[in-house]
């Protein structure tokens, strides 16, 4: 326990000093962008559009029964931007991403891969690990605002032309009660979910037990820590920026 707790911070140290002192490359963050970000925007448009047809549908049933139809697609507005898009997304790019870092470094150093780059008197936190942090941290909260959007349109088509909501009642009660405040939580959420996903699936890649078997076990523990981590961090960042913005 102590000693994997003295790794993660000794890690993030190193992440910190090669951010401000070290040698890495711009293109080397870009390249992890389009492997981090422009790849999974499939799966998190999907995500974000069946998310927002769903709540769309139940707040619906539910409201119908009181009369408050037009407030069916405010309450989805304001979910997939400060709950539903952040968590959701990042759940998601935690499956895809946190498990690829994990296996591919893990097998890296399995394969003494990190070792041999050492000996070249090239850091591996330069090189690997700063410009996935740093292109998920980046990717996150884009990838979060993609969620948003295509949730929210989802949303207004199968409420307006799917359940015959009044379209105009419903995007007046929309824009009323929607604020930039929460599309700000939901930005900032992804953006600490992005640094969380990344920095363990670096973590677990980097201090794997050796053999297949290592490797598979991290990839595992990065995807458990990783979903249970943005659960944990979604409801103390709730309470946190609900009072700062």
């Amino acid at each position: 326990m102590l000693l994997g707790l003295k790794q993660v911070w000794g890690l993030l140290l190193e992440v910190v000093y090669a951010l401000v002192h070290g040698s890495w490359k711009v293109s080397d963050i870009i390249a992890q962008i389009y492997q981090i970000g422009v790849r999974s925007q499939s799966v998190v448009m999907v995500t974000g559009a069946f998310t927002g047809l769903v709540l769309t549908a139940q707040t619906y049933f539910q409201f119908h029964k009181f009369g408050m139809d037009t407030l069916t697609l405010a309450v989805n507005s304001v979910a997939m931007c400060s709950e539903l898009g952040p968590v959701l997304a990042a759940l998601m790019v935690a499956g895809r991403v946190g498990a690829a870092m994990a296996a591919e470094l893990g097998t890296m150093r399995v394969s003494e891969q990190i070792d041999a780059l050492r000996t070249l008197n090239t850091h591996p936190v330069d090189y690997l690990v700063l410009p996935r942090v740093a292109a998920t941290t980046i990717a996150m909260p884009v990838l979060v605002c993609e969620a948003v959007a295509i949730g929210i349109f989802g949303g207004y088509m199968l409420g307006v032309y799917g359940l015959g909501i009044d379209p105009v009642y419903s995007w007046a009660n929309m824009v009323n009660m929607t604020h930039v405040k929460d599309l700000m939580t939901g930005i900032i959420k992804g953006f600490f979910f992005g640094g969380l996903i990344s920095f363990t699936g670096c973590y677990k890649g980097l201090f794997c037990k050796n053999g297949a078997q290592g490797v598979g076990e991290a990839t595992t523990d990065t995807v458990v820590i990783s979903s249970i981590g943005i659960l944990m961090l979604n409801f103390c960042l709730t309470l946190i920026l609900s009072k700062i913005l």
